[in-house]
């Protein structure tokens, strides 16, 4: 496991940046897991300013999401499918066709998880961009009594919807429910990069990579993976 501390978080987004862009490079028809939330925005920046300068080519890169609410279409602006195509996808040269997003709006939820898996295994994910929550969530993998292996259906803890409130215009408008990538999805990945930012995260951060191994602080089992990154900044 490679822990990297930063100043701040522009430093923290450029140090990202550079081992997805090292990834792309080696492996131009590499499989990108992705993430959506505040922590990598300033990584796709970085990801879009190189692209735009001839630096990195995404055109046979695909890409797949870890998660998303159950209920909001693509269109909607608080969708990951959206934020993905706002914050990234719509200003480099990936084709859209590859790059997938769990159906949030899909009428049976348990085929879209089981095709969502069918296709992560199928096509295996070179590296996995990862954030983490307060209660050590990553994905919508929330603490729970085990973990879940498939990708599936997650009813939103409490402090998860509080969290996101932020995005809507009330609480009452965040979904309570979501599909996300399972552990089994997370650790296939060949390389897991994790990033984290702001005094907050640091007691999570202690708890999910030098506590012990529990369904209780999901990211601990990030402790098993043979090949991962964290990027730490307090600021």
């Amino acid at each position: 496991m490679n822990f990297i501390k930063v100043e701040n978080y522009e430093q923290l987004s450029e140090q990202a940046a550079k081992i997805i862009a090292d990834v792309v490079i080696n492996k131009p028809d590499c499989v990108l897991g992705l993430a959506t939330g505040s922590s990598p925005v300033g990584t796709y920046k970085k990801l879009i300013e190189w692209n735009n300068q001839g630096k990195v080519d995404f055109s046979k890169v695909m890409s797949i999401n870890l998660d998303e609410y159950e209920g909001l279409d693509g269109e909607h602006d608080q969708s990951y499918r959206y934020f993905m195509n706002d914050n990234l996808f719509n200003h480099i040269n990936i084709d859209k066709a590859n790059t997938f997003v769990p159906n949030g709006k899909a009428t049976d939820i348990d085929a879209e998880c089981k095709a969502y898996d069918e296709r992560i295994y199928d096509v295996g994910i070179d590296i996995q961009l990862l954030g983490i929550g307060l209660d050590g969530h990553i994905g919508f993998n929330e603490p729970d009594e085990f973990f879940t292996k498939e990708t599936h259906k997650v009813v939103l803890d409490e402090s998860t919807i509080v969290a996101n409130a932020r995005f809507f215009e009330s609480i009452d408008d965040v979904p309570k429910t979501a599909i996300t990538m399972g552990m089994g999805g997370i650790m296939s990945a060949k390389k897991v990069l994790l990033i984290a930012n702001g005094q907050s995260k640091k007691d999570i951060i202690e708890k999910a990579f030098f506590g012990p191994i529990t369904p209780k602080v999901p990211a601990s089992i990030l402790q098993l993976h043979n090949d991962v990154t964290v990027i730490f900044s307090e600021k």
